[in-house]
């Protein structure tokens, strides 16, 4: 079909946004990139960055030379997973049950969870819960208080709700019960949404920060958000003197942290964008 003036003059102005778009949202990265490639004379340079001038890594090889950095990678690496790993079992055992009509009382069940995508009791006592459970500088004060996401689980729900039961009634029929059925049919067969709200999850942990502020004060047990934030927006002096040399500068170990924290989930990105963009959908679809 051929397009008129006014579609081809939509289709342009389109392709000029969505490019001035993803310019805006490169650039900062490309930016953080060149200048912790570059030399501390290059790095200084008031400016544009887009490519490294004067090729170093010596930004790089100083932070990865420091303990305190790969201490809190491995904080931030066991959050992930292991909330991660989590977050899925837990949202799984509350969506599948209310994807099922014959539950009593179902539509009551969904409707309070769904309150809590709107309400929530606060921080203090939140916090005050954290504390009486004996969780304060714990690592596991990261992960257990959001081991459910409303949103994801109810994203879950949809999805399940689509699986045909046919393939539950005749497994039934062979004698298997329920949790039988969820861990050899209906799991399987939900891979998309898990990766999808797998790739959610972890990027929730691996980008939080601001529980970490407040529950831990242990500072063998920070993440690598907090290790960040004192290098970029506390600017702390003590942890950029324990980073610097002769031959870095401030500008060029901010930036190479910022590559180093930024970079882990960007490659897990890809090997799951196929499930991300199906189960995104279907997901939300359904039901």
């Amino acid at each position: 079909m051929r397009m008129t003036t006014g579609e081809k003059a939509f289709q342009v102005v389109l392709i000029v946004f969505i490019t001035l778009l993803c310019v805006a949202m490169l650039y900062p990265f490309v930016h953080e990139l060149a200048v912790s490639l570059s030399s501390p004379t290059e790095a200084i340079r008031q400016g544009i960055h887009i490519i490294p001038l004067e090729f170093s890594l010596d930004a790089y090889n100083q932070v990865l030379s420091s303990k305190d950095i790969w201490t809190s990678l491995y904080n931030s690496i066991f959050r992930t997973v292991v909330g991660t790993i989590l977050m899925l079992i837990m949202m799984t055992m509350g969506a599948y049950p209310l994807s099922k009509k014959y539950l009593p009382h179902r539509s009551y069940y969904t409707m309070f969870i769904v309150i809590t995508m709107f309400f929530s009791g606060g921080l203090i006592p939140t916090y005050l819960l954290v504390k009486n459970l004996h969780l304060v500088d714990s690592s596991w004060a990261l992960i257990i208080p959001g081991l459910i996401s409303t949103f994801s689980m109810m994203i879950m729900r949809n999805f399940f709700m689509g699986v045909p039961e046919e393939l539950e009634e005749s497994a039934k029929i062979d004698g298997a019960n329920d949790i039988r059925i969820l861990v050899s049919i209906v799991v399987p067969l939900s891979m998309p949404i898990m990766a999808t709200v797998g790739l959610w999850s972890a990027v929730y942990h691996w980008n939080a920060w601001f529980d970490a502020l407040i529950y831990i004060q242990d500072i063998k047990k920070q993440v690598l958000q907090i290790y960040l934030r004192k290098l970029v927006v506390s600017n702390e002096d003590t942890a950029l003197q324990a980073l610097m040399n002769q031959t870095v500068t401030q500008e060029s170990i901010k930036a190479a942290v910022i590559m180093f924290v930024t970079l882990p989930i960007l490659i897990v990105y890809p090997f799951l964008q196929k499930y991300f963009v199906k189960g995104a959908l279907i997901g939300s679809l359904k039901g």
